[in-house]
């Protein structure tokens, strides 16, 4: 039974390897070629360079688009995420310490909107009426509206699971309701919250549809939106390319690395408690 079981694991450990190769292959195949010259990187092959050119990556950074489009992403990125999470979470203790009619009937139109897709002329009509369109402040308002129904659906099955005698306690030690949500609950939400952030960090940095319609100025473009037009501009420099998708990948791999332990802890259980 032991020894069945050891090539039970092995067998498993073996697929797992070889699943892994579809994601490492072509990162190995990007390094590579981001310090190859531009002969040798036109075969993008995974053949070690004859000599190694990391000044790649200073011709890249001495680009201003790239290094502009890396900051414009992050300041797009970490602001939609910090008020989906705050706005979300908030939205969800509301509707689960108060489980009326109405509040039930809101939490479906948040389900709703996991599943109904963004109708972009009426979205474009709005954000022209506000004066918001081609601004950073309009881009990160619908990105915050586009991933709430998914933040609040993470955040209600986990706050199902907090005890309300929590609430109470802060109730009778004077506590307000602001006191209550933000010193008491919103720290219990950690696991789910990190989830979240890494979930709505990634979707925004990689998102091209967005940006393509509704930031027509080249100087408010995140990552995506550049390399998108770095590829057509260089395309015969495959190690220049390289490059500038290895920059691009930093802050993904960063931040899914920091944060890995709880993606799977917070979505599990955020659906068990729910």
């Amino acid at each position: 039974m032991t020894r069945k079981h050891t090539m039970i694991n092995v067998t498993k450990e073996i697929c797992m390897w070889i699943l892994s190769l579809i994601i490492l292959i072509p990162v190995a195949m990007l390094l590579l070629n981001s310090v190859k010259n531009v002969t040798e990187s036109a075969s993008m092959s995974l053949k070690l360079p004859t000599s190694f050119h990391f000044d790649n990556f200073v011709t890249v950074f001495k680009d201003g688009n790239i290094l502009r489009s890396f900051w414009n992403s992050l300041l797009i990125s970490s602001l939609t995420s910090v008020i989906t999470i705050i706005t979300s979470s908030m939205a969800a203790f509301v509707m689960t310490r108060n489980r009326t009619r109405l509040n039930r009937y809101i939490y479906i139109l948040f389900l709703i909107g996991l599943i109904v897709p963004m109708n972009y002329i009426t979205t474009m009509k709005v954000l022209q009426m506000l004066h918001i369109i081609n601004t950073f402040t309009g881009i990160i308002l619908l990105y915050s509206a586009t991933f709430i129904p998914f933040t609040v659906f993470l955040f209600y099955g986990f706050v199902s699971g907090i005890p309300k005698e929590l609430d109470e306690s802060a109730v009778i030690d004077g506590s307000g309701g602001g006191g209550l949500f933000f010193r008491i609950i919103f720290p219990l939400m950690k696991p789910v919250s990190v989830t979240a952030l890494i979930i709505n960090f990634l979707n925004c940095w990689n998102d091209f549809v967005l940006p393509l319609y509704f930031l027509n100025s080249s100087g408010k473009w995140g990552m995506i939106m550049t390399m998108y037009n770095y590829f057509s501009q260089y395309i015969s420099s495959w190690n220049l390319v390289s490059a500038a998708m290895l920059i691009n990948l930093v802050p993904i791999l960063v931040v899914y690395v920091l944060g890995q332990k709880y993606i799977i802890s917070g979505m599990t259980a955020g659906a068990v408690k729910g």
